[in-house]
């Protein structure tokens, strides 16, 4: 069963968009992506919650944290098939993980945990808060941003991750990332 939250093995250069949500990840992913010649991986959770939502007008729950992991990586290993070089990755496990501890009272199910903290990656591009925020219907913390982009922020530090933040506009967050990514790809 754990198998299926597993990386498979590669030797691309592994790029996650990490923070709060509305801060700009998946626009960048795009950009990056277009700017590598290669491919991203969406969030798979937005598909899935947002079909959940259509259907039902029900948010998350605990039991939605384990499909949604699976799908994450369901599309990682796809995606990685078809990259070069590059994978840009809109979101990983570690920040499912995130969103089980903030929403649930700390607890996260240790599949989860445990996958979490063993995928790797070469750097994880922290989005800060210091974009205008754009409410959804999955979107719902608009007044806790500052501690959510804390909270990840310590996560990436607990867990010793390779991470810069991205600070500014479009522009120079992208730029920022160009030049974070071109060194790992010189090395």
């Amino acid at each position: 069963m754990e198998k299926k939250f597993k990386q498979q093995p590669s030797d691309l250069i592994k790029i996650v968009l990490f923070g709060p949500e509305s801060t700009g990840k998946t626009t960048l992913s795009e950009q990056l992506a277009r700017y590598y010649n290669t491919v991203w991986v969406p969030e798979y959770a937005r598909e899935y919650l947002q079909n959940k939502w259509n259907k039902e007008r029900k948010t998350c729950e605990p039991h939605d944290l384990l499909p949604i992991a699976e799908g994450q990586m369901r599309l990682e290993n796809e995606s990685a098939k078809m990259a070069s070089d590059v994978l840009i990755c809109d979101t990983d496990l570690l920040e499912t993980k995130v969103y089980s501890e903030a929403y649930y009272v700390g607890h996260c199910d240790p599949i989860l945990e445990k996958n979490a903290l063993h995928n790797t990656y070469d750097l994880y591009l922290l989005t800060y808060i210091d974009v205008p925020w754009i409410g959804d219907d999955l979107r719902d913390k608009p007044n806790e941003r500052e501690r959510m982009f804390n909270y990840f922020k310590d996560t990436l530090e607990k867990h010793n991750r390779n991470f810069i933040i991205l600070k500014g506009d479009k522009k120079t967050r992208f730029n920022t990332a160009i030049t974070q990514i071109d060194k790992l790809l010189k090395k």
